[in-house]
Order: C-alpha cells, then structure tokens, then sequence
C-alpha cells in the first residue's frame, strides 16, 4: 500500500548540513505518523525524529537542537534538517510510515560525515 522513497544522503563535513527527503506513494490517503531511523554498522538501530500528522514530534537525544523533522502532508513527504553534523551521525537513514495500523520502511540512504 505505501512505497517509501528517501534521498539526500551523502558526504559532508562535520559541522555541515544536510537536508533528508522521504516521499510516500500508494493508494493512500492520510499517513498517521512518519519519522526517521538510523543505523551504523556494529550499532543498534535508533530513533532520530517522528512525527504525527498533526505535527507533535519526538527526538532521539542525541539529535536534539540540531535535527528537525517536518513533514508535507498533501504531499506525503517527510523531511529531517540536520545541521551541525557530527562525525557519529555516520549511519544508514531509514524512513518509515505508519498507514492503517502498518508500519513501512524505504530501503535507506547513507549519511557520512568526515572529521
């Protein structure tokens, strides 16, 4: 029902910024929530930022005042500002939909940050 779609990632400086696009396609009509994972190698996969349909967000810890979630819901898109990057922001992002009581998951997009 939902096809999610990320891109953005890349190469940057620490210090640096990077904006995070996920796009939703499917016969939908309204995502409930959507937000932002992450996962490096040899870690755990963390919350970064979520956020409902009428805009209450939620922050990893590590994240707070640097990144922020915001979301388009005619366009069914989400996005996650990242400013400040820090070499430890290194990892996979993976964008994720909850529709109808199902979660969905796009196939990730690489953030490296360069000391």
């Amino acid at each position: 029902q939902v096809q999610l779609v990320e891109s953005g990632g890349g190469l940057v400086q620490a210090g640096g910024s990077l904006r995070l696009s996920c796009a939703a396609s499917g016969m939908i009509f309204s995502i409930a929530a959507m937000g932002w994972y992450r996962q490096a190698p040899g870690k755990q996969r963390e919350l970064v930022a979520s956020i409902t349909r009428d805009g209450s967000t939620n922050y990893g810890d590590s994240v707070k005042g640097r990144f922020t979630i915001s979301r388009d819901n005619a366009k069914k898109t989400v996005y996650l500002q990242m400013n400040n990057l820090k070499p430890e922001d290194t990892s996979v992002y993976y964008c994720t939909a909850r529709y109808v009581g199902n979660d969905y998951w796009g196939q990730g997009t690489q953030v490296t940050v360069s000391s």
